[in-house]
């Protein structure tokens, strides 16, 4: 019996299927497998707890269920899904808080932006700024809002088309202000 067209046929057979089997793997070939976006965040994280401190002594909290850093020319952190800040005294006692339903951070300038339901609460003084844009100048301790704000005190509610305050909302001005508002006699 001639085996010799046999296994022609048969190495004819199994070499191309050798070959398909071979490129079937499912570890990448290449680094060029996994490409990221330059929009991609390098990093996400659920659940964060990040410390703002000076000297030692921590100034700040910021909590999040989600947060998104990104890279480049001016990198910056992403919180999508709301934030919020606690401020703090020399004593660790929370002096003001803020929260939002979306926020930045520019990692070099550090400064926050805050979108949406902000709320910002002085603590001691039983206020809050109710406001859809704040931005927050950690350097210059200083938020300040360029849209309607809506202030809150215990005895009376202010309203104005901008806002800017110490960044625990203890010393404040609004600019163009209404409201009801309690002034006295010799001061007209």
């Amino acid at each position: 019996m001639n085996l010799h067209p046999f296994i022609h046929t048969i190495s004819g057979l199994l070499l191309p299927c050798l070959f398909l089997l071979g490129s079937c793997s499912k570890a990448p070939q290449s680094n060029d497998a996994i490409k990221m976006h330059e929009d991609d965040p390098v990093m996400s994280a659920q659940n964060i707890e990040v410390l703002f401190s000076d000297s030692g002594c921590v100034q700040a909290k910021l909590t999040s269920n989600l947060m998104n850093r990104y890279v480049g020319e001016n990198p910056y952190l992403e919180f999508p899904k709301g934030f919020k800040v606690y401020m703090f005294d020399s004593a660790r006692q929370v002096t003001s808080t803020i929260t939002g339903n979306r926020g930045i951070r520019k990692e070099r300038l550090h400064i926050m932006e805050a979108w949406g339901n902000v709320v910002v609460r002085n603590e001691k003084k039983n206020e809050q700024l109710n406001t859809e844009h704040l931005i927050w100048d950690e350097n210059q301790h200083k938020i300040w809002s360029d849209v309607k704000v809506k202030i809150t005190r215990p005895d009376q509610v202010l309203y104005g088309t901008r806002m800017e305050s110490d960044e625990a909302f203890t010393h404040y001005s609004i600019l163009d202000p209404t409201g009801e508002m309690d002034v006295k006699k010799d001061s007209i």
